[in-house]
C-alpha cells in the first residue's frame, strides 16, 4: 500500500511538514510504502486557464507538476497538508489543486481509497481552508468524509513549534494509523 504526502507550506521543518512526517512515520511502522513531496521544491507551475485540457493529449505544460500529479492519481492513500496563509491554503497547494484540473477534465479520479487533511494555523483559517481542501478531494477522489481525517489546530511561535504539542503530534499519528486502517479493509 503507498500513502502520499503534498506539502503545501513553503517551509521544509514547519509545522505542516512535522505533522506530516509524524503521520507517514506512523504509516511506514505499519508498513505503508511511504512518499512526500513538498511542492515548493519543485517547479509547480500555476494553471494557465485555456479551458481546453479534454482536447490535449496531456497537459501542455512540462514541469514538476506532470508526475506529482501522476503519483496522487495512483497513490491509495493520500495526506494533503497545508499551513493556512492569508485565510486559506498556500499558493503551493493551490497551485497543485488548480492544475489537477486536467484530470478533472477528463472525468478521472484518484484512486485513493482514503485521504488525510493537515492543516495548521496561527490565528485563523483553519476552517476555510479545510473546506478549500475538502472541495478538492470531492473533485479528485471517490473518498467519503469517513475516509477523511482531519488534523487541525493552532500553533504559535516559530517554525517546527507543533513538535512540542503533544495533541496535535498524536493527532498526526493517528491519521497515520486510520489511512493504513482504512487501506487495509
Amino acid at each position: 500500500m503507498k500513502v502520499m504526502a503534498i506539502v503545501g507550506s513553503p517551509r521544509l521543518k514547519g509545522n505542516s511538514s512535522c505533522l506530516v512526517d509524524a503521520a507517514l512515520a506512523e504509516a511506514g511502522r505499519l508498513g505503508a510504502e511511504t512518499e512526500k513531496v513538498v511542492i515548493s521544491r519543485h517547479e509547480v507551475n500555476p494553471c494557465l486557464g485555456h479551458h481546453s485540457c479534454a482536447s490535449f493529449a496531456a497537459c501542455r505544460q512540462k514541469d514538476d507538476a506532470v508526475w506529482i500529479l501522476e503519483r496522487f492519481y495512483t497513490a491509495d492513500g493520500v495526506i494533503l497538508a497545508s499551513p493556512v496563509y492569508y485565510y486559506n491554503v498556500t499558493a503551493q497547494m493551490k497551485a497543485f489543486i488548480d492544475r489537477s484540473y486536467f484530470y478533472y477534465k477528463r472525468g478521472l479520479r484518484s484512486r485513493a481509497r482514503c485521504v488525510g487533511l493537515i492543516v495548521v494555523a496561527e490565528n485563523e483559517g483553519i476552517q476555510d481552508t479545510l473546506y478549500t481542501m475538502n472541495q478538492f478531494v470531492d473533485w479528485a477522489c471517490d473518498v467519503g468524509p469517513e475516509r477523511r481525517p482531519v488534523v487541525s489546530g493552532y500553533v504559535k511561535g516559530p517554525p517546527g513549534a507543533v513538535r512540542h504539542d503533544p495533541s496535535l503530534m498524536e493527532g498526526a499519528r493517528e491519521l497515520g494509523r486510520r489511512i493504513v486502517s482504512a487501506l487495509s479493509d
